[in-house]
């Protein structure tokens, strides 16, 4: 199955996860704006809620107003720091996501507060929320949606190391069970020194240790060993070279911002694609800060700027290269956090918004359903601890359709899916 769905891959198309390690604060990313709404937010959160008239800049007006679940309509405005992504969302580039979250199945507050239907196990824990967000399962998971879509289609592609590329750090939602997660640097593959320069000043030295690091072994430990590292040598060799060969960018993207370098990495290998011969590629990068229990007013504005330069500049690196609407980036967290303050930070929480960015995303909306602003009410669990009304599974098939993966394979990629109605499956947001 994998084999034949890989070989209908024969354009190119990239997804890329943008991780906010730390469960990011939704109603300071994506803040209620309608007066009634926007209110009720301050009054939760005084020490540190955005004022209306610093919303008025980056407001939106999407083509259709998002409704709650009671058919009111809702306003929202981005925060003030991320105004570099509101002329994506007016020129149709972003969607939001409103309440989407880590679930097993659907789900009301009064099946919640009767414990009638299953929850994802370990709620409010940042490690096993992580997981399940990355994998549908708690911490300790071996495979993320994300590797199990490279699975698939890992054989369409010349090199099959490049499928699945971190530029981050470890992370379970690459690890397919089959393939692997390529991880590089910033800079770009990360070499042997050894190999890479001449050991001890002698290149019969170097020659001598690859020749032990890749030769085949009698012992099943020694070869596989060696085996992942005449991959590893090999792999950083193709890729130095494709993208020594390949002109970068011209974007420029914003200094002193790890995230944007992480993502200008991503336009890079996406520009020596053909060179790699990648037809399809799943890459994951990540900043972290998001555990705002204290000091948000001091330090989430500065995430948010880091998190809209950066974006704002990969899609424009996007349309340099062509390849805009073959490429779809998306934010995900742990999970959102409370409505409600603790004098100068929130809480863990449940729900949260997210964005969706790139030429295939049907942009300038909202999807999902608005969540009603209340502590205590119909759409949360607590302290404005939003219960989601969209799966990650939902938001994740979505993506898996739109780079070629079969209704029969996302059910088999997405346990819970199974749980949602057909109609459901797909978000329409690409």
């Amino acid at each position: 199955m994998a084999e034949a769905s890989a070989a209908t891959a024969t354009d190119y198309k990239a997804l890329v996860c943008v991780f906010l390690y730390g469960g990011n604060d939704y109603a300071n990313t994506v803040t209620p704006y309608d007066a009634s709404s926007h209110a009720l937010y301050q009054s939760y959160r005084p020490n540190f809620a955005h004022s209306r008239a610093a919303l008025a800049a980056t407001a939106l007006t999407p083509t259709v107003a998002p409704v709650d679940s009671a058919g009111f309509q809702h306003q929202y405005a981005l925060a003030p720091n991320l105004a570099p992504l509101v002329p994506l969302f007016n020129d149709g580039k972003l969607a939001v996501m409103l309440n989407v979250g880590t679930l097993v199945q659907p789900i009301t507050k009064l099946q919640y507060t009767n414990k009638s239907v299953r929850v994802p196990p370990k709620l409010f824990s940042h490690n096993d929320q992580q997981s399940i967000f990355q994998s549908s399962s708690p911490e300790g998971a071996t495979s993320g949606w994300g590797g199990r879509i490279g699975d698939l289609f890992q054989a369409s592609n010349t090199h099959s190391t490049f499928t699945c590329i971190n530029v981050s750090n470890n992370a379970v939602f690459l690890s397919g069970n089959t393939a692997v997660q390529y991880q590089v640097s910033t800079s770009g593959s990360v070499p042997l020194a050894g190999i890479k320069n001449a050991l001890f000043g002698s290149t019969s030295s170097s020659a001598a240790l690859r020749t032990l690091m890749t030769q085949q072994r009698s012992h099943v430990l020694e070869n596989e060993y060696n085996r992942i590292g005449k991959r590893s040598i090999e792999a950083n060799e193709v890729l130095t070279s494709a993208l020594s060969s390949t002109p970068a960018p011209k974007t420029v993207f914003p200094a002193a911002n790890n995230l944007g370098d992480q993502l200008k990495l991503v336009a890079r290998m996406i520009a020596a694609g053909p060179t790699l011969g990648a037809k399809r590629q799943v890459f994951f990068v990540s900043m972290g800060g998001f555990d705002t229990h204290d000091g948000m007013l001091t330090n989430h504005p500065g995430l948010m700027t880091k998190l809209g330069e950066a974006m704002a500049a990969f899609y424009a690196a996007t349309v340099e290269l062509g390849v805009a609407e073959k490429v779809t980036t998306f934010t995900a967290s742990d999970f959102g956090r409370t409505m409600a303050g603790n004098a100068d930070g929130s809480d863990h929480g449940w729900g949260s918004m997210h964005f969706v960015m790139g030429g295939a995303v049907k942009g300038k909306r909202f999807y999902g359903t608005a969540p009603i602003v209340a502590n205590g009410g119909p759409d949360d669990v607590g302290q404005g601890r939003l219960l989601p009304t969209t799966s990650v599974d939902q938001f994740a098939a979505t993506m898996g359709a739109w780079l070629g993966v079969s209704n029969s394979e996302l059910l088999a990629l997405l346990p819970n899916l199974g749980n949602y109605n057909a109609s459901s499956r797909n978000l329409g947001f690409v």
